[in-house]
């Protein structure tokens, strides 16, 4: 069972501007709403896949409703903890002449620490050895940054394979506790270092240190339209990007980081989990919103992927 945490879930309001202008009227022409957060997100690309997960976080307020009716309707087991206050809502803008996407975040609702060990108990109460589980996205303002690090020791212990998507203090604080995987962009790998990363070879580098020091199994490194990076303990591999026609970029590596725990969940091999990650994330940045794309385009885009291995690249 593949479970997925959301903490700062959020409706997502993705508007589009034909060229999008600071500082004047703007008139939008289609709007779409999705349930949205990086693990909810997730939660949606496995269904696509076909495979099967529980989505889990804090919801509240009407916002809240609507996310937990769009996985009812999706047929996504479920199982949110409701609080008072309101889940928030986030705007992406997105310019289709300009080619740019604008996200406007707000922050999410404050949440007591009695609400986070409640959700805790929910979640390890029926945690069982094998599990796949997610940690992905922010969290609230006044939450602990090393909750990450906490819950990926707890679920290590109880045989789960873990999986860390996160920025900054959470991204540090949960490396340093050793999950199954870990899938940083090449921005918050420079920011976890606190360096800039010249070129792939270097990136290649620093993830696989990120195994050799913290004992991480496979280390993913997004590059945007690079491609991404793949390390595992043999091997070190460099997917080139698929040329498509980029309708939104919002959720490419939460589609990356579903394909990852799929493939997990399924036993699949290294090569074609790098393959049905790149899929992945390539078929979301082809769909509007935060929609998960459908099986028959990763499918398709699978056979497209190209890779090398880092001993043959030059």
């Amino acid at each position: 069972m593949i479970i997925t945490i959301t903490l700062n879930p959020a409706v997502d309001k993705t508007v589009e501007i034909i060229d999008f202008e600071v500082g004047t009227v703007n008139r939008v022409s289609t709007t779409r709403l999705d349930a949205g957060g990086k693990g909810i997100n997730v939660s949606k690309v496995v269904r696509s896949l076909g495979g099967n997960s529980r989505a889990t976080g804090i919801l509240g307020g009407t916002t809240g409703s609507f996310i937990k009716e769009a996985m009812d309707r999706l047929g996504i087991e479920n199982d949110f903890l409701f609080i008072e206050g309101e889940t928030r809502t986030n705007l992406k803008v997105v310019d289709s002449k300009r080619k740019t996407n604008t996200d406007i975040n707000e922050p999410g609702p404050s949440i007591a620490s009695s609400d986070i060990e409640a959700l805790k108990q929910k979640i390890f109460s029926r945690l069982e050895a094998g599990s796949v589980v997610v940690f992905s996205g922010s969290v609230p303002a006044n939450t602990d940054k090393d909750i990450y690090g906490k819950w990926i020791s707890a679920a290590k212990e109880a045989g789960a394979k873990t999986i860390l998507d996160a920025d900054g203090e959470l991204l540090k604080h949960g490396i340093e506790a050793g999950p199954y995987l870990v899938k940083p962009n090449i921005h918050e790998l420079e920011r976890f270092f606190g360096i800039r990363i010249e070129d792939v070879r270097e990136a290649e580098r620093l993830a696989r240190s990120l195994i050799e020091v913290y004992g991480i199994e496979l280390v993913a490194v997004s590059l945007g339209e690079r491609g991404a990076i793949f390390v595992n303990k043999e091997n070190s591999l460099f997917a080139h990007s698929i040329p498509v026609e980029v309708k939104s970029t919002v959720g490419a590596g939460d589609s990356m980081v579903a394909a990852l725990a799929y493939s997990i969940d399924m036993g699949y091999s290294f090569e074609k989990a790098v393959r049905l990650a790149v899929a992945s994330g390539t078929a979301n940045v082809m769909t509007s919103g935060t929609q998960s794309a459908e099986l028959e385009i990763i499918k398709g885009l699978e056979n497209k992927v190209t890779f090398e291995y880092f001993r043959t690249y030059k």
